[in-house]
């Protein structure tokens, strides 16, 4: 379908002599036309063209492709036919085998080899000047002279008959409250090509130095503002250069040519719930934000409303903080490798003193992980590690886990020991474990021992697990989560005030150990099955995918078969249940050998629980 490519008057003369005509045949890969958009130009071999446009196709979030040439159909005029005060100005740079070998002014002298090349325009039409002025902040170049510095990031694009190359970002700093209306405006006006990549540390990205970006000038990012990063065009650089083709041309960082052609994204402006992201702060060492869409937040902050119940009348609801579900849970999407730790001994006449509520939850959360392919393990006392060993080999009998997991333990010693168990080679910059998770934990109180809700001193069962959550903290890239029902859990000391004031004997059994999101629960178990629903529903929604794939590598449609088959269900939790009553693990309370968690009937409230989570995690919005 022929489109008619419009030119300003003002663009270089390199460009209008290369595609300028009445009808120049371009063919539209969306079939939609529009107002003019600039696009950045990449020329290759008719041989490669087919390679290149699915490349593209599989990374549209930097590579937007617009359109492209029919080969032997595009001609370029007479040089002397255009007028053009900034005639012989570099515009192009020219590929042989895989090398910049110079620039170019016009690709005339190329004629008779462009008769079996094809032209690509990649959408460059996203404006981060006009977002930041509709979210109220200044240029940064006002006059408009510079251009902005992208940098090569460490992140793959996805590879396709030969193109492979790096992510290429440019990054603008914002003031922190600044920072969700600008996330906002960018997606009003720019929809998926406007949505960031990353919010933070460059070297998250495997950005090094911002003062040496590998295009343009770079930026300073003055202290109290943010590092934020969107996809660029100019990754097809990388890709032209990967498939070392004798001959291939492609634009200078910086010359555009306007058309017509429009990608089938949605038109700017129309964002819903489903679309208009929230903004949150899910780590200060090193620096790092999430987002998620405004409906999938309010899902999970729905989760943990119907968690927050207290059916013991323990006085939970003093512990509550908002939020801390879904900060939980945004930080463990970003997460390679998790740790989970459970196990709280009560019953000092029985063999084994364990109790119900926990290795259910654990369980749970590490069916979904398993789902999300990211590795995981537990820990637990030594003392436990048999029982656990065979929980979870009983777990994959019976399917509610799909492989064996390991199952560690940790004796401590010295601050040293804790961060050589967590990093390798204890070298604090290579950790093993991106997030740290404590499910019904016995946790270290200030006086140095553990003590169940009764005020009993369990110190003797228990082995020093909580130092590893210590030595997270001093470890850059390490989060920690810790779920608990009563305050004496590990993790929660970030609500110990709370606890000593509330809880009944929270004076003496308040953990002093504190993780960076406190998910607090009427019983742990359910913690556990609402950081899995909770991983669900942002794994499902659009932006906070694009987001995780930083806009590189297709999306996996919402609702993902596997993901629904790991999610918490009735069934499994009877049939872990059945598990731990065969191995003689009790309930919380009452200590009886039965379907009972925290002395509360499996059938009559847990069970209710489960199917009520997955519901709400399932829902259409």
């Amino acid at each position: 379908m022929p489109f008619t490519l419009h030119l300003r008057s003002r663009l270089p003369s390199a460009i209008r002599s290369l595609i300028l005509q009445k009808k120049p045949n371009i063919r539209n890969i969306s079939s939609m036309a529009g107002e003019l958009r600039p696009a950045s130009l990449v020329v290759l071999p008719r041989s490669l063209a087919p390679a290149f446009e699915r490349f593209c196709q599989a990374n549209t979030g930097p590579l937007p492709l617009l359109g492209q040439s029919e080969p032997e159909k595009w001609m370029l005029p007479p040089q002397g036919a255009i007028s053009e005060t900034r005639m012989g100005h570099p515009q192009f740079w020219k590929y042989e085998f895989g090398a910049c070998t110079g620039s170019l002014a016009s690709l005339e002298q190329y004629s008779e080899q462009l008769k079996d090349m094809v032209a690509f325009f990649l959408g460059c039409s996203f404006s981060l000047e006009e977002a930041l002025e509709k979210a109220g902040l200044p240029r940064r170049d006002p006059a408009g002279h510079s251009q902005a510095g992208a940098y090569k990031t460490t992140v793959p694009c996805v590879t396709h008959a030969g193109f492979c190359c790096p992510l290429v970002v440019t990054m603008r700093p914002i003031p922190k409250d600044k920072l969700e209306g600008l996330v906002r405006a960018c997606c009003s006006l720019g929809g998926e090509q406007g949505q960031p990549v990353h919010i933070g540390d460059p070297e998250l990205l495997g950005i090094k130095e911002l003062s040496k970006p590998a295009y343009g000038d770079a930026m300073v990012c003055p202290p109290g503002e943010v590092p934020v990063f969107w996809p660029s065009p100019l990754t097809s650089l990388g890709a032209v250069s990967s498939c070392e083709t004798p001959l291939a041309f492609a634009s200078i960082p910086g010359c555009t040519v306007m058309t017509d052609l429009k990608d089938a994204k949605a038109p700017p402006g129309c964002l819903t719930p489903e679309r208009i992201p929230e903004v949150h702060h899910i780590s200060q060492d090193p620096l790092h934000y999430s987002i998620a869409s405004v409906s999938a937040s309010q899902k999970i902050r729905e989760l943990e409303s119907i968690i927050g119940i207290d059916p013991g009348n323990r006085g939970i609801g003093h512990l509550l903080c908002k939020d801390e579900l879904l900060k939980a849970s945004l930080s463990l999407s970003h997460a390679r490798s998790v740790l989970i730790t459970t196990g709280f001994p009560t019953h000092f006449n029985h063999e084994p003193p364990e109790e119900t509520d926990g290795p259910p939850g654990a369980i749970a959360l590490v069916a979904f992980l398993q789902a999300l392919e990211k590795e995981v393990a537990i820990i637990v006392d030594q003392r436990a590690w048999n029982l656990h060993q065979k929980i979870v080999e009983d777990a994959v009998e019976q399917g509610v886990l799909k492989t064996q997991i390991p199952i560690l333990t940790y004796q401590g010693g010295s601050v040293e020991a804790a961060q050589a168990f967590l990093c390798k080679d204890g070298d604090p910059q290579t950790p093993r474990f991106d997030h740290l998770v404590a499910i019904e934990r016995a946790g270290r109180a200030a006086d140095g021992n553990y003590y169940n809700a009764r005020k009993m001193n369990i110190k003797h069962l228990v082995d020093p697990i909580d130092d590893l959550f210590l030595a997270a903290k001093k470890i850059p890239g390490i989060s920690s989560t810790g779920v608990g029902d009563g305050g004496n859990e590990l993790g929660m000391g970030k609500v110990k005030e709370a606890v000593r004031r509330h809880i009944r004997h929270g004076d003496v059994i308040a953990c002093d150990v504190e993780a960076d999101f406190a998910v607090i629960a009427g019983v742990s178990n359910w913690g556990g099955y609402a950081l899995a629903c909770a991983l669900y529903i942002l794994y499902s929604c659009a932006v906070h995918s694009q987001y995780l794939r930083k806009a590189v590598g297709p999306s996996r449609a919402p609702g993902d078969q596997a993901w629904t088959q790991a999610l918490p269900s009735v069934i499994k939790e009877e049939k872990m249940l059945g598990i731990l009553v065969q191995h003689k693990v009790r309930s919380g309370v009452s200590g009886i050998v039965g379907m009972e968690v925290d002395g509360l009937p499996f059938h009559n409230t847990h069970a209710e629980m489960i199917q009520k989570l997955v519901d709400v995690t399932t829902a259409q919005v």
